[in-house]
């Protein structure tokens, strides 16, 4: 009985993948697909590390960071408007480690100090976690895993749902793709999931619902990923500048100290050479309005969760009293600058018995329960060169748990000090208990166990409180942390900063919670969605 349901499950999943594929192929726009995504190329921007070529120029945007709310932002204001993309490591297009799916892992292995792709950072938990240091940002060296918010979500974050949808199908007409097949893994991982009663099965769906299901991928039906530099190629290039390996140092501001209550306004951008130890800096500027010294345009940091409260304090936005440490002149005593940070604690296990050359493999699949508070996948991961693991892991969507992060020095390459006080929280550590008897579960599966060549563990599963020592000494990360610029505290409804004009921050610093599912779409469809809104409220005005 349950092959036969396992099998009806598989044709109907084949039969509404062939469907998917034919509708995303017939919603891509022929003018402004990425390349290869349905055989057609882009245009896209021009692009330079030669600091020469754009020092001392002005434009109507500068944004700091080319990722995953960067890039559509960029591409969504050139329609209109001129815009710098200052993006602090190199292209992503050419690299194979990041465009080719059977790559996948490989950047995470092969990190340095200022120029490689993924930068490692060591939270003061002790917890190993990465950034992306590329055009495109993490979505260059992510799991590609695409999947829409909940309702539930963006009703909380006030948005507009018809404008919401658009922007989401904006995106995925680009860089989205449906699973043609399932990899013999996630076909087991599949099975796995259904065995351990995570259920109903929702088949391919973009939606974020419980049970589980397959979803979309930045990996087209060829293997190639598209990031969100792809969504540049989506609006005017000929109005993008991108900038690359140059890291922002600070923006500097316009204050006529002479006008009480006037607020400082944003007049450019400093920034360095990313790999040079002269740290000799250059600047950028605003346009300014006709017959005036006032800027008409904005800087918006687009940076992530690390670097745009970084950024901010060392442009002395921030705690004063923290700044002050740093000899940082205090332009606005923003004291939840760097507050209210959050990554979902995970318990990954490894459930091969040692490592093994096995071709890197990304999450196609996912078990979504507990009310949408635990989220499962499993992947094959390099641990070197030469060597992967199979790994099957579960994430807490929604942590109570909050840190901080500060300033460890003035360079601003260097990781910011971040702590996220994992599990702190006795609610986060009930959930942990809970994800790990899911994630053994799974692992522990007829599936799993057949797949692997092992013989299915009889062993009984552990306790709760061997599962809390467990989660205390294994707890790791999904790589979606966010806060740190929360909206609400550091900016308004419209991500403008408090206290200052013309600047704004547009990204996962921003999210008082996490969207839940992988946040890459998210933050995609926030870029173009909040970019149409400042383009209707500039013609408006």
């Amino acid at each position: 009985m349950k092959k036969l349901q396992q099998t009806r499950i598989r044709i109907w999943f084949l039969i509404h993948c062939i469907l998917s594929i034919l509708y995303l192929s017939a919603s891509a726009s022929p003018t402004t697909s990425p390349l290869c995504n349905n055989g057609l190329k882009v245009e896209h921007p021009y692009m330079t590390s030669d600091v020469t070529e754009v020092e001392g120029k002005s434009f109507n945007y500068i944004i700091i960071g080319g990722g995953a709310c960067g890039c559509p932002l960029a591409a969504t204001l050139s329609e209109k408007f001129s815009v710098l993309v200052i993006e602090r490591g190199d292209s992503p297009y050419g690299h194979p480690t990041i465009l080719e799916r059977n790559k996948f892992g490989y950047p995470l292995v092969e990190t340095n100090k200022y120029t490689s792709v993924a930068q490692e950072f060591v939270s003061l938990d002790g917890v190993l976690n990465y950034r992306g240091r590329v055009l495109g940002g993490s979505t260059a060296i992510n799991s590609g895993f695409y999947s829409r918010a909940s309702d539930a979500f963006n009703k909380k974050m006030g948005w507009d749902e018809k404008m919401v949808k658009q922007a989401y199908e904006w995106v995925e007409s680009k860089v989205v793709s449906a699973p043609e097949t399932l990899s013999p893994w996630q076909s087991v991982v599949l099975d796995g999931l259904l065995e351990a009663g995570v259920l109903p099965f929702n088949g391919y769906t973009l939606e974020h619902v419980q049970g589980t299901k397959l979803s979309g991928t930045i990996f087209d039906v060829l293997g190639k990923r598209h990031t969100a530099a792809d969504l540049l190629g989506g609006g005017n290039p000929k109005n993008i500048v991108v900038l690359l390996n140059a890291t922002v140092s600070k923006v500097f501001f316009h204050h006529d100290e002479d006008k009480a209550g006037d607020k400082p306004s944003a007049k450019g951008v400093k920034f360095i050479k990313s790999d040079d130890d002269t740290k000799k800096s250059h600047k950028v500027y605003l346009k300014k309005q006709e017959n005036s010294s006032l800027p008409r345009g904005e800087v918006i940091l687009t940076a992530g969760a690390l670097s745009s409260p970084q950024i901010l304090m060392l442009s002395g936005i921030g705690p004063s009293k923290h700044l002050q440490t740093f000899n940082i002149s205090v332009l606005a005593d923003l004291k939840s600058v760097g507050n209210r940070m959050q990554d979902n604690p995970a318990i990954s296990l490894l459930v091969d018995s040692k490592p093994k050359s096995r071709t890197p493999d990304t999450p196609q699949v996912t078990g979504i329960t507990e009310n949408f508070k635990v989220i499962l996948e499993s992947i094959i991961v390099p641990v070197s060169k030469d060597l992967t693991r199979v790994s099957i892991a579960g994430k807490l969507a929604f942590p109570a748990s909050t840190g901080t992060l500060e300033l460890k020095n003035k360079d601003p390459r260097e990781n910011p000090l971040v702590k996220f006080n994992y599990l702190s929280k006795d609610e986060d550590m009930e959930y942990c208990v809970k994800i790990h008897q899911l994630v053994e579960g799974v692992s522990m599966s007829e599936a799993v166990s057949v797949y692997l060549g092992r013989e299915r563990s009889r062993l009984e599963k552990l306790g709760k409180e061997e599962s809390k020592e467990y989660c205390k000494k294994n707890v790791s990360t999904f790589y979606h942390y966010h806060g740190g610029c929360t909206i609400g505290e550091v900016v308004d409804k419209d991500y403008n900063v408090y206290g200052i004009k013309g600047l704004r921050v547009m990204d996962g610093s921003t999210l008082v919670e996490s969207p839940g599912t992988n946040p890459m779409g998210t933050l995609m469809m926030l870029g173009r969605y909040q970019g149409l809104k400042i383009v209707q409220g500039r013609s408006s005005s």
